[in-house]
């Protein structure tokens, strides 16, 4: 018998128009933020559906820089979800406010009425995170951080191209985005802040760039460094040009596992029929933590490679477990009882075939 072939939990798709572009660059000898960081920031706010785009150098100095130009800072208090990767506690954190923890709900995501029942005189912001390319229920969110005046910024870390209602994330405000090597964009690393406010895109593109001020040399305030180099940005413009093939063949495959994987043997997350769920992961819940660990050793023996997206909640990390927070159940349950299976585009039609047959017997 031969050897399977293995399948990848995730790997970046590249082709030689991402060579050749790479290759453009290092022959122009301009390789640092520049005209390509320019264009791909305005070929990235047209497809999001924002007036404003600012390149970064990942997705946690996205949120970081987006936090600030929204005013948020040391004292304040910033809603969002335990269920996430720790970079979104982080990048609050850093800003010197304090993250507070909501549980989720159905879809994994930050559920509206828990946000709202921990809304206090220092909340400043809410940021509900799309996770796995799922998106959180934004009308809510919305309505809920106008009537208490707060900002709003989405953790779209994880869905690039997700629709909210047939609506694109950055027709709804501040969003920012994250192109690491798994993501279903990437840049290998490097970030984007959307939005359409003129005076945050402003604050934060200064502030990437060491707050430099239109003199030389003059800097109006306390910067950073967290460009995006020309290379990156070149990658992702012709990543940019391909999101709709990868993201089709992300839901293709996803509708035959919705179709071909038993629903009584394996919940998924809830998805509004009006959304656009990107399935940056494909992600599986069991009755409970030991029929996960046996299930995704039986798909480990037949060479298919699994992620558990996250397996510890943030409000459970040691940085942050002596935080006040409110129970969590539902985030606590599933750390226990998700798991994610290969949905990138490069898994095939026989990969998949045998994924399902496994996850069959």
């Amino acid at each position: 018998m031969s050897e399977l072939r293995p399948i990848p939990i995730s790997r970046p798709h590249f082709g030689p128009e991402e060579e050749a572009a790479v290759l453009e660059v290092m022959r122009s000898g301009q390789l640092a933020q520049g005209a390509r960081v320019e264009a791909f920031e305005q070929a990235f706010a047209q497809a999001t559906g924002a007036q404003y785009a600012v390149a970064t150098a990942n997705g946690t100095t996205a949120l970081f820089l987006a936090l600030l130009g929204h005013g948020i800072g040391a004292g304040d208090e910033v809603i969002t979800s335990p269920l996430t990767f720790i970079a979104t506690a982080n990048a609050i954190s850093q800003t010197g406010a304090r993250p507070v923890f909501g549980d989720v709900d159905d879809s994994l995501n930050l559920n509206p009425r828990a946000a709202a029942a921990l809304i206090g005189p220092r909340t400043r912001a809410i940021v509900p995170v799309h996770l796995h390319g799922n998106p959180a229920e934004m009308d809510a969110f919305t309505r809920l951080a106008e009537r208490h005046g707060l900002a709003l910024i989405q953790d779209a870390c994880q869905a690039v191209g997700a629709r909210f209602d047939g609506r694109p994330l950055g027709t709804l405000g501040t969003a920012v985005y994250s192109f690491y090597a798994t993501k279903n964009l990437t840049t290998g690393e490097g970030g984007m802040v959307v939005t359409n406010d003129a005076a945050v895109a402003s604050r934060c593109a200064s502030l990437r760039h060491q707050a430099y001020s239109s003199t030389p040399y003059l800097h109006d305030a306390i910067g950073y460094n967290f460009r995006m180099t020309e290379m990156q940005a070149a990658i992702g413009i012709v990543q940019l040009r391909r999101l709709d093939e990868i993201t089709s063949r992300r839901r293709s495959t996803a509708n035959l596992y919705n179709e071909a994987i038993s629903h009584s043997r394996f919940a998924r997350p809830t998805v509004r029929r009006s959304d656009v769920h990107v399935y940056y992961q494909y992600t599986l819940r069991t009755p409970d933590e030991a029929t996960r660990d046996t299930t995704r050793r039986r798909l480990d023996q037949a060479a298919i490679a699994t992620g558990v997206y996250y397996p510890v909640p943030v409000h459970q990390q040691p940085p942050y477990r002596d935080l006040r927070s409110e129970p969590c159940p539902n985030a606590e349950d599933a750390a226990r009882d998700m798991f994610s299976i290969p949905v990138h585009p490069l898994v095939s039609d026989d990969d998949r075939d045998r994924i399902v047959a496994v996850l069959a017997g």
